[in-house]
């Protein structure tokens, strides 16, 4: 276990708490925690997971954009429900790009679980899309994509990694929850207020 995985472990933390809190502070850590995660990731040849951590970085700076626009008038970032239609849209793409990454990485690459790895990273990149989104479905996806990953990194022998998915796995439940109850608050304002932010 490196000093740079302890720190990773503790920013990530941090980052993915203040999430289930809905505050504006989880983008500081998140992004801190990606690029440490992607120097971690390159080490163990998981590249699946390294590019992905550049790519939260764009939906975390996304996601930022989003929250600061989504508040209630008394500041308060609001929940979004995700539509049915978008769910089906994202879940499809997401299924054509871990098909396509999967063959690359195992044709041209020496990367480990290659197929593993690149249903993950779509997962996750969806969820990481609907999170940004203020979606509450953004939850059920990383508890099912956590779990997963905590199989992989004991797979692979990064027992803190593994740890910290387990943890992740726990703060999802636990964001679900606090979402879910914020969302009954909201009453009327559980409308999106920019529904011209939608992509």
């Amino acid at each position: 276990m490196s000093h740079l995985e302890t720190i990773a472990f503790v920013v990530s933390i941090l980052g993915v708490w203040l999430t289930t809190t809905r505050s504006l502070w989880n983008y500081p850590f998140s992004l801190i925690s990606v690029a440490l995660y992607g120097a971690l990731f390159y080490q163990a040849k998981l590249y699946a997971d390294m590019g992905l951590q550049g790519i939260f970085a764009v939906t975390l700076l996304y996601g930022l954009w989003q929250w600061a626009h989504g508040r209630s008038a008394r500041g308060e970032v609001l929940i979004t429900r995700l539509r049915r239609k978008e769910g089906l849209i994202s879940i499809g793409a997401g299924s054509i790009a871990a098909g396509i990454l999967g063959f690359l990485l195992d044709a041209h690459t020496d990367a480990s679980l290659p197929w593993v790895d690149s249903m993950l990273f779509a997962a996750s990149l969806v969820a990481s899309v609907w999170a940004a989104r203020r979606n509450i479905e953004s939850w059920w996806m990383w508890i099912t994509v956590d779990v997963f990953y905590v199989g992989m990194y004991i797979f692979k022998h990064l027992y803190l990694i593994a740890v910290l998915y387990a943890v992740f796995v726990a703060l999802a439940v636990l964001g679900l929850r606090r979402w879910q109850s914020a969302f009954e608050r909201q009453g009327d304002g559980n409308i999106d207020l920019h529904p011209s932010c939608s992509v």
